[in-house]
């Protein structure tokens, strides 16, 4: 019969067989993190977070069941860096989206986290603690839980994109994006796609020193304000 699998977070935070640990969870999610931001996630396995430790690979198991479980504790100790203690507005749509813009900031502290595979419920006691302030920031919101739910996640998954899309700008092939640019402006000027036409010309116009967080905000608040119906007047 298969054993049944149990998050890290409804295990014991220590074994009770075998010797006595000597390590926390804790200290394995910040050599972890520390392992992800010097060389991405692809540097993150069992091995080097022993041997950071200075430790054997096997004794990790006595905190964690295998990678999985090392992300699902990075993750969660990197949420504590968004700040939650902010008090809310009264306006759902501007806290979220504030909430949002302190999020992406944390993500581009630490450019991995977006590469971590998206799971809905990948949430640990920080991740939790995000969900019900942004939950509370609906809570006059008229929908229901499982929408507001996904307004979460979409959000999330927004912030994600806009944080990878600033880190790929900031590090960028300029003559690559130059010649992207050259070949998107040749192809609305042959004039058989008009549309195409008037959104770049709009682009063109547009004013190419702003800043990426002030482009961030205004999206996520015509997405939020599309998905949060207005309270009744």
């Amino acid at each position: 019969m298969p054993q049944e699998h149990v998050t890290v977070w409804a295990r014991p935070e220590r074994g009770t067989r075998g010797p006595a640990a000597v390590h926390s969870r804790a200290e394995l999610a910040a050599v972890a993190v520390e392992l992800a931001d010097r060389g991405g996630l692809s540097a993150v396995s069992m091995r080097q977070v022993a041997k950071e430790l200075g430790t054997g690979q096997a004794s990790l198991y006595r905190y964690i069941s295998g990678r999985e479980d090392l992300l699902d504790l990075m993750t969660d100790a990197v949420a504590e860096e968004i700040d939650l203690g902010v008090p809310l507005r009264g306006d759902p749509v501007a806290d979220l989206v504030a909430l949002a813009a302190r999020t992406k900031a944390v993500h581009l502290r630490h450019p991995w986290l977006s590469d971590v595979p998206p799971e809905p419920l990948r949430l640990g006691p920080r991740g939790l603690d995000y969900l019900e302030h942004a939950l509370r920031a609906m809570a006059s919101v008229r929908l229901s839980g499982p929408a507001k739910l996904e307004v979460v996640a979409l959000m999330n998954a927004l912030v994600a994109q806009f944080a990878r899309a600033e880190l790929q700008g900031s590090r960028g092939n300029t003559d690559r994006q130059t010649a992207q640019a050259a070949y998107l402006n040749e192809a609305a000027a042959q004039g058989d796609r008009p549309h195409v036409a008037a959104a770049m010309a709009d682009h063109t116009a547009a004013d190419p020193k702003e800043d990426p967080q002030a482009q961030f905000e205004r999206t996520m608040h015509r997405v939020l304000t599309g998905l949060v119906p207005p309270e009744p007047s």
